[in-house]
């Protein structure tokens, strides 16, 4: 899995070719929080308050805080956002969620993950 390369010309990013994401689904939760942010599903006051809450959940839980598990608390406090605002469920997080292991169990390595509408059907 190949990360994203950064972009040289922005100081806020890595230098040179270290990477942004270390895995596509990071990119992937990032634009979604910034994709609906813009859509006004919440404020940025208010994602900033559910990543660190998150954040703060599992160092109570036992996270040693090494920044390996960042988009990994990213994603939860994206999934708890979406739900709180009413924009899916928690049932529905979940329905998904196993469709993409079933579509991730059935895909030969290296090959890209395809949902089917059968993934769903539980």
């Amino acid at each position: 899995m190949s990360a994203l390369p950064c972009r040289p010309d922005d100081p806020a990013l890595p230098p040179g070719d270290a990477p942004v994401f270390a895995e596509p689904w990071q990119a992937q939760a990032f634009a979604m929080t910034l994709q609906l942010h813009q859509r006004g599903l919440f404020s940025w006051p208010e994602w900033a308050a559910a990543l660190s809450a998150q954040i703060a959940s599992a160092q109570i839980g036992g996270d040693a805080d090494l920044g390996d598990t960042y988009y990994q608390h990213w994603l939860a406090a994206l999934e708890t956002l979406v739900a709180n605002k009413g924009a899916t469920d928690a049932a529905e997080l979940t329905r998904c969620a196993q469709a993409w292991e079933q579509a991730a169990d059935r895909t030969p390595h290296g090959q890209p993950i395809v949902l089917q509408p059968t993934d769903f059907m539980r």
